[in-house]
């Protein structure tokens, strides 16, 4: 490996960047933004030199997410925007991928839980078998109709590597463009990353892309680590700001690949305008903090991951002092209202509750809301 003028180790070959702002840190729990934040950030992003804005996710019809996906794919384009595709059953599959098409949609990338825990709790089943073959005929079902895939190892820093390369060989064989290892709980150090990527750049005809999270404050050196080893993709986010302590920072992690290896490929004028827009997009005040002591590291706004934490979570919140909590904006449904109700769900109908209490967020700018909140709230539905 060749030797850059700094002294660092070049690459040989420098990454292209996809920016998940718009659909990692859309999805943390409380942040939504809307179609015109989209356009402005998606804008940004492609004046910076990102290839492709990751933006929506798709899991059947009527996607919650068309206003942004439709919003990016006219301000740049659809060739330069990526949909996540959620990965359940064959016919879940079959109908978010007729969604994706709907919307206009040319390039997915598959979200598919590879470690055997997340497996057994969103496939219903550990089984590498099964996992094989869900992931190929999601391949299969979308190349047929013309998409550019990547797919995922959701959770796939802790996957084994008997059980991850298999699965990514048969990925690539089944015709897929691209794999992304996904450092769904932060896990991996520098040096076991760049093992990791490299068994996986090992594979005939593989392009890898590394998405890692922030949450023990590694996720630039892991990605650069991850490029070491053959990765040509990273994945970020503005600012850094997405769930479980943040992503892999935007702004860090191109000027590290100018300082590290003279990579003058990318715009950095426009890396302070973005946060700053991205940060008041997400209703984050003016700064982000990574981590696990920020009240966001371990805020949640889907039901399972607040009821299977350890699926999710590096360390436990207690440990350093923090909580579990809840935090939404109007992206409410019965099970999560049910969790953050516990027992004063026993006496409530809580379909007719979430909503009503939907509609009050509409009218009332989608306030956010905690488990407190929820319950504050369910008093005022009572004494209607």
């Amino acid at each position: 490996m060749a030797v850059s003028q700094n002294g660092g180790s070049d690459p040989g070959v420098l990454p292209h960047i996809s920016d998940a702002t718009l659909r990692d840190s859309a999805h943390m729990a409380g942040v939504e933004f809307g179609p015109r934040d989209a356009s402005v950030i998606a804008d940004l992003l492609v004046k910076t030199g990102v290839s492709l804005v990751e933006v929506g996710m798709v899991s059947g019809p009527s996607s919650k997410d068309a206003d942004l996906v439709l919003a990016t794919h006219e301000a740049v384009g659809p060739e330069r925007s990526l949909t996540l595709v959620v990965v359940r059953d064959r016919r879940q599959v079959e109908e978010a991928l007729d969604e994706a098409l709907r919307l206009g949609v040319k390039n997915v990338m598959f979200s598919i839980p590879t470690s055997e825990e997340h497996a057994a709790l969103k496939l219903a089943s550990p089984s590498s078998k099964y996992l094989v073959n869900v992931a190929r005929a999601a391949i299969e079902g979308a190349k047929e109709r013309g998409f550019h895939v990547t797919f995922s190892g959701e959770d796939g820093a802790r996957t084994p590597k008997e059980r991850l390369v298999p699965y990514v060989t048969a990925g690539f064989a089944a015709g897929a463009d691209r794999f992304r290892l996904a450092e769904t709980v932060a896990y991996l150090s520098p040096w076991q990353m760049e093992e990791k990527i490299a068994d996986l750049t090992a594979i005939d005809g593989s392009e890898i892309e590394i998405h890692s999270h922030n949450m023990l404050g590694m996720a630039v050196a892991n990605s650069l680590a991850a490029v070491r080893a053959g990765a040509r993709w990273i994945s970020t986010t503005v600012g850094g700001i997405g769930e479980r302590g943040g992503n892999a920072p935007l702004a860090e992690l191109l000027t590290s690949l100018r300082v590290i290896h003279g990579d003058t490929r990318f715009d950095l004028t426009h890396l302070t305008e973005l946060s700053e827009v991205a940060l008041k997009g997400a209703g984050l005040g003016e700064a982000f903090q990574s981590g696990p002591t920020t009240p966001h590291a371990f805020a949640y706004e889907l039901p399972g991951q607040l009821t299977h934490p350890e699926a999710y979570e590096t360390l436990p919140a207690e440990l350093v002092g923090n909580r579990r909590e809840l935090r939404v904006r109007s992206r409410l449904t019965t099970a999560l209202v049910t969790w953050a109700l516990a027992e004063e769900a026993a006496d409530l109908d809580v379909a007719a509750f979430t909503r009503w209490l939907t509609e009050r967020q509409g009218a009332a700018d989608a306030a956010l809301l905690d488990r407190d909140g929820i319950l504050k709230a369910a008093v005022d539905f009572r004494s209607r």
